[in-house]
């Protein structure tokens, strides 16, 4: 694992990764692509193009946005972009990256055992890691679920501790 990370580092090639994926800085643009995207994964991914661990997730995302064409989009949001904020608030992004999953304009969520169904924190180890997470969620939503059991092995899972304003 530390050779993953010291890679995502050593930020030769991985910054151009962002480039691959379109990347959305406006309110406006959130809006439209979540209610557009129609029967398939949106999968946006909150955080930073100078954040390591932000290009380590593009990384993945870039490499297996073809493999999961047919049934996902992937985007980037920049949290540095005053004009989504609003979404760092409602969906409570405090960690980077963030990923969160939306399904024909709902919010899809995923249990992994963590204590935050809303949303994914940190980068996906593999490839075949985030093909999986966003093939379970693709076939829970066209069953009509809005939550789905995570496919990963919990030692694959990123742990955080959370901590809750104001409970």
């Amino acid at each position: 694992m530390n050779d993953q990370f010291s890679a995502a580092e050593s930020l030769g090639g991985n910054r151009r990764m962002c480039y691959l994926l379109k990347t959305l800085t406006k309110k406006e643009e959130v809006d439209s692509i979540i209610r557009s995207t129609i029967d398939k994964v949106l999968v946006l991914r909150f955080g930073r193009t100078s954040d390591s661990t932000s290009l380590l997730l593009d990384d993945v995302l870039a490499k297996s946005s073809r493999d999961v064409s047919k049934f996902a989009t992937v985007a980037l949001v920049d949290v540095d972009s005053d004009d989504v904020q609003v979404y760092l608030h409602y969906f409570d992004i405090t960690l980077i990256p963030s990923t969160v999953f939306f399904f024909n304009a709902h919010h899809m969520k995923m249990d992994s055992g963590t204590a935050d169904h809303t949303k994914w924190i940190g980068a996906f180890r593999t490839k075949q890691d985030f093909i999986d997470v966003v093939e379970v969620i693709f076939r829970g939503a066209m069953k009509g679920k809005l939550i789905v059991n995570c496919p990963l092995p919990p030692d694959r899972i990123p742990k955080y501790q959370l901590y809750f304003k104001d409970v």
